[in-house]
């Protein structure tokens, strides 16, 4: 299977070519050329298992094929537990349990693992360019933190990230570089995809992306849709519905991937924060960009999401994609509000992306929906502890990873929200180190 770009302007590409480049020629976005279909939705006995099972088809051309299930294992080799909550078919799928206690970690490893054995033994250093809203540039820092032939170059939105979000940024060194920007998460994305389109540079300096725009990073999520959904509906007969706080729509994407690909998934509700493109248009406006708006949920704060450009391709109408999906926002004070609520209500405490799901959930209960609903965790709460304690009375440990990150030295460089300044910086980048 070959993978075409979003834009319909560039030649069909092996996928080994794809997650190399991150972005299509065209500035489009990789996508199959169809939806591989899973006859056998039986349940997995691990993540692992689950996500080289739904991969496979996806590789099946690939250099990687017979090495996907050793990917699978070194990236989720920690767990994804749906837990039940207080409330009738009120569950959680916590994906915070990885290095960096996000659901980014699972598929920013897979990525990295992916090109490292990609990689040529004779290949030039390849810069990774990413841009973030608080939880991917930590992910992908960890991924590939002293990987041989690989740099990685993080743009983030100065001063619109929790403290602890911002040192988990700056703390690695070696052959990670992080930029504060000043300017929003969508001036770091166009910043990053303007790099990326940039044939001149990428002839001069080997370029790659691992946001949520690259093959790599959307795939594997799919694997935890696919993994809690069949073993949900092995034990109640039941699809599952899932709510998912999004920002960029990577995760919301690959949750419609899976039920694309015949797994036993029911609803799909995205939970955003006040920056509400995505619930304007599917309560049936046009789409439209928004200006970013800076919220308690920032690693949603974003405005232009740009997995929305999938969606659309991979729907005949804005009709057809506004009834396959719904959408809901929560500002600043229902963010509060839930987190408060929360250990009382649902039995857990929630990080303020989280508790956007909780809103949603609490909105579709009281309007008489009583099916099972799994609120998609999306980053350990402690990543938010100023946020989060003073509204719960509660102090929330620290996962060791995180612990260990925060004991680290923070380094990082500011950077004027202009493409020639950031062309500059990565044009002297090798002398760097």
């Amino acid at each position: 299977m070959d993978y075409l770009s979003t834009r319909g302007q560039s030649a069909p590409t092996p996928i080994d070519l794809a997650l190399e480049a991150g972005l299509a020629a065209d500035g489009g976005l990789y996508v199959p050329e169809h939806i591989p279909q899973l006859a056998d939705t039986a349940p997995w006995p691990e993540l692992a298992s689950a996500a080289t099972a739904i991969l496979a088809p996806f590789f099946a051309h690939s250099r990687l094929r017979e090495r996907l299930p050793q990917l699978c294992i070194e990236a989720f080799n920690f767990a994804a537990p749906l837990r039940p909550m207080r409330g009738q078919g009120d569950f959680l799928l916590e994906l915070f349990h990885g290095p960096t206690a996000a659901f980014k970690d699972y598929a920013a490893r897979f990525l990295a693992a992916s090109l490292t054995a990609l990689r040529a033994a004779d290949a030039p250093v390849r810069t990774i360019v990413v841009a973030t809203s608080g939880d991917t540039g930590a992910a992908v820092a960890a991924a590939f933190h002293r990987r041989e032939g690989f740099r990685v170059v993080i743009l983030y939105p100065q001063g619109r990230v929790s403290p602890r979000q911002a040192h988990g940024l700056e703390c690695w060194g070696d052959n990670i570089h992080t930029l504060r920007v000043a300017g929003t998460f969508d001036d770091c994305q166009r910043l990053a995809k303007t790099a990326l389109s940039d044939s001149e540079l990428r002839a001069r300096l080997p370029l790659g992306s691992a946001n949520s725009i690259s093959l790599g990073r959307l795939l594997p999520q799919i694997a935890y849709y696919g993994h809690s959904a069949c073993a949900f509906f092995a034990e109640h007969g039941q699809r599952l519905n899932f709510i998912i706080p999004t920002g960029n729509l990577g995760n919301a994407s690959a949750a419609f991937l899976a039920r694309k690909m015949g797994l036993p998934i029911g609803d799909i509700h995205l939970a955003c924060n006040a920056n509400d493109t995505l619930p304007r248009f599917f309560q049936g406006q046009d789409y439209a960009a928004q200006a970013t708006r800076a919220t308690l949920a920032n690693a949603m704060d974003v405005g232009a999401p740009s997995n929305f450009e999938r969606l659309r391709h991979w729907h005949g109408s804005d009709a057809e994609l506004r009834s396959a999906i719904s959408a809901s926002s929560s500002d600043d004070t229902t963010i509060r509000a839930e987190i408060a609520a929360a250990p009382t209500r649902h039995g857990t405490i929630p990080c303020p992306h989280t508790a956007c799901g909780l809103a949603a959930l609490h909105t579709l209960r009281k309007a008489g929906d009583h099916r099972p609903w799994a609120v998609v965790a999306t980053a350990h709460p402690a990543k938010f502890e100023s946020i989060v304690e003073p509204l719960t009375g509660h102090s929330i440990p620290l996962p060791t990873a995180l612990a260990e990150s925060l004991a680290r030295p923070a380094q990082g460089e500011p950077l004027a929200n202009d493409y020639h300044a950031l062309r500059q910086w990565l044009l002297v980048l090798p002398s760097r180190g």
